[in-house]
């Protein structure tokens, strides 16, 4: 299926979305030239928009609806490595899009929140992580998440591009993003609801464009 079949799909089984399918494909596009260009996917999000931060990296980092099988090259490799168990993880390790959820690492976070300010950890792990080309993908269901927002500035800085994903009027993130996808609800779980198929399309996508 062409990547873009999938789009077309998406607003077929949720016609509501059908008033941000060209930001979706904006979001797209954004992410296929990142990872054509050998750059990764920075996430970050608060609360449920913190889990599917997670969730995203699920999807990108490993098979979602595909097998994605190491090339013969890379086997051989693994053989040559480690004649052992070189065939085992010939056979079980699979293609992945480089993605890091800006959630998962309390150590820093922590210290940072004890040592700095709280409000900054996504954006010192932006400045750590960031390199011209990357993407940061901002999760907001208000789109006036005051971490998310220091952490787009930091992300602009560096060259990154940067996709806001979020609801209600957009709040700051849509003034401030290449690119935000501001799904038509007002309530927070709602607007929960409406992220998860929007990002499920955008991995799709890529799986198609790249395995």
């Amino acid at each position: 299926m062409e990547p873009m079949k999938y789009l077309e799909e998406l607003v077929i089984r949720y016609p509501v979305l059908a008033s941000v399918k060209a930001e979706i494909k904006e979001a797209y596009e954004i992410l296929e030239n990142c990872y054509e260009n050998g750059g990764k996917l920075l996430i970050a999000g608060n609360g449920g928009s913190c889990a599917d931060a997670e969730h995203i990296v699920g999807e990108l980092m490993k098979g979602f609806v595909k097998r994605r099988s190491v090339s013969q090259e890379f086997a051989q490799k693994l053989l040559e490595a480690d004649p052992v168990r070189g065939k085992e993880l010939a056979d079980k390790l699979q293609g992945g899009l480089p993605a890091i959820a800006l959630t998962g690492h309390p150590g820093l976070s922590t210290a940072f929140l004890n040592d700095v300010d709280g409000n900054l950890i996504y954006a010192q792990q932006t400045y750590g992580y960031g390199k011209k080309g990357d993407v940061l993908l901002g999760i907001s269901t208000s789109g006036n998440s005051q971490n998310i927002m220091y952490a787009m500035a930091a992300a602009r800085a560096i060259g990154m591009k940067t996709i806001g994903l979020t609801g209600r009027d957009g709040g700051q993130l849509k003034e401030t993003a290449d690119t935000a996808i501001v799904v038509p609800e007002k309530e927070t779980f709602k607007i929960q609801e409406l992220h998860l198929p929007v990002y499920h399309a955008l991995c799709l996508m890529l799986e198609e464009r790249f395995f």
